[in-house]
């Protein structure tokens, strides 16, 4: 068992013993199953703080397993050879592979909710979407695992001293400055999944990351049934070449002669795949203010920039600015649900890259010469009550 301990760790073990099904959803290579064991382990060592349940773990790419548990929920207690009136966690790795999910929950919840814990895991959103027929309403918490922020990166790459430095105060020491660049460089240029950052050798990195970007996309293609992969893939890179752009459905559509609800349902895979993020623009005035078409970002660099085949130094790089706001966009969703992020837009495109929480306003430049603020005085006089800020990429760390 590795001692490397992701940040949501905590939160997920401070829920291990209320009754409520803990459901841990993101994409795949984020440690959930990790994670899973880790808590399970942290459990044994503590078993009599937790009542002295015992502990089990399933893994339903097991088919066995699968099968026993798709004739009937009662069958996970043969399974694991425990006794339901017994206390007891058991943890299910990739729960959506179950015929009925959200049956196999409900009913061991209200048949058995005072001594068994559920946690489990659920990668793609778009299996909920297609298998979750209740909602669960309160019997669950859910967790969104996101890949690596920057200092679980530090953690990661063992630089424990600028990792504290970086967590206290984010004014760098000059005798840290290069070296802190340096890995600044490397954590927005490749990649935030916990094994690829663990590489050394750039080369291997950036053959790992097409690997598996390929393998990534590939599984998402299978499991929903995507009939045409070559213009699936097609229309992937090319947002990664628009990101922070406006997401024009029916141009795409019209590039790659394809129906608009063909498109449609390409970019909502994409989303519940949790390779790109969509965001809404955000208006009050709706004439003089509403744009129908949202953004898209990414949720990693690193598989963008596997998409785009280019792990250029951002300075060098002839799409910095979308870059950087891409990396912005991610240090904004460690911080606010999706759905509080926001753009600002009217007709004649005067624009704010970001509304936070509708009171707060980002423009991002890549550096200070950039900023004019001449240009923002049809925002400021439409809300005066915003707080408008610029940010560079000096302002990251």
């Amino acid at each position: 068992m590795t001692n490397k301990i992701r940040k949501v760790f905590s939160k997920i073990y401070e829920n291990i013993n209320n009754n409520q099904i803990l459901l841990l959803i993101w994409a795949r290579q984020v440690w959930k199953t990790t994670l899973m064991k880790q808590i399970q382990e942290k459990v044994w060592k503590e078993e009599k703080k937790w009542e002295n349940k015992k502990t089990y773990f399933l893994n339903l790419e097991d088919f066995e397993i699968k099968n026993y548990l798709n004739s009937h929920p009662n069958k996970l207690f043969e399974i694991t050879w425990s006794n339901p009136n017994e206390k007891q966690i058991i943890f299910i790795d990739e729960i959506q592979y179950l015929e009925n999910p959200t049956n196999f929950l409900k009913y061991i919840y209200d048949e058995y909710k005072d001594n068994i814990k559920l946690v489990v895991s659920w990668s793609s959103s778009f299996y909920i979407d297609q298998k979750f027929k209740d909602s669960l309403i309160w019997r669950k918490k859910i967790f969104n695992i996101y890949t690596l922020d920057f200092e679980e990166f530090l953690d990661f790459k063992d630089e424990l001293k600028l990792k504290e430095i970086y967590v206290k105060n984010k004014n760098i020491p000059l005798l840290y400055k290069s070296q802190f660049e340096r890995l600044f460089l490397e954590y927005i240029t490749y990649w935030w999944y916990p094994e690829i950052v663990q590489i050394k050798n750039n080369e291997e990195k950036i053959e790992r990351l097409n690997s598996f970007t390929q393998d990534y996309i590939k599984k998402d293609i299978y499991d929903s049934n995507i009939a045409d992969i070559e213009k699936f893939l097609a229309i992937l890179k090319t947002l990664a070449s628009q990101t922070g752009e406006l997401l024009n459905m029916n141009e795409i559509a019209n590039t790659f002669d394809l129906s608009l609800p063909t498109v449609e349902k390409y970019i909502y895979i994409m989303q519940k795949s949790f390779h790109i993020a969509i965001i809404r623009p955000f208006y009050k005035n709706m004439k003089k203010e509403l744009t129908k078409m949202p953004k898209v970002y990414f949720y990693d660099l690193g598989f963008r920039n596997s998409l785009l085949r280019n792990f250029d130094n951002i300075n060098l790089r002839n799409d910095k600015w979308n870059t950087l706001e891409n990396i912005y966009f991610r240090e904004f969703l460690f911080k606010y649900w999706l759905d509080n992020i926001k753009f600002w837009r009217t007709q004649n495109k005067n624009e704010v890259d970001f509304i936070i929480n509708e009171n707060k306003a980002y423009e991002i430049k890549f550096n200070e010469k950039l900023i004019k603020t001449s240009k923002y005085e049809l925002f400021r006089k439409n809300y005066p009550d915003f707080n408008l800020e610029f940010l560079t990429y000096n302002d990251l760390y």
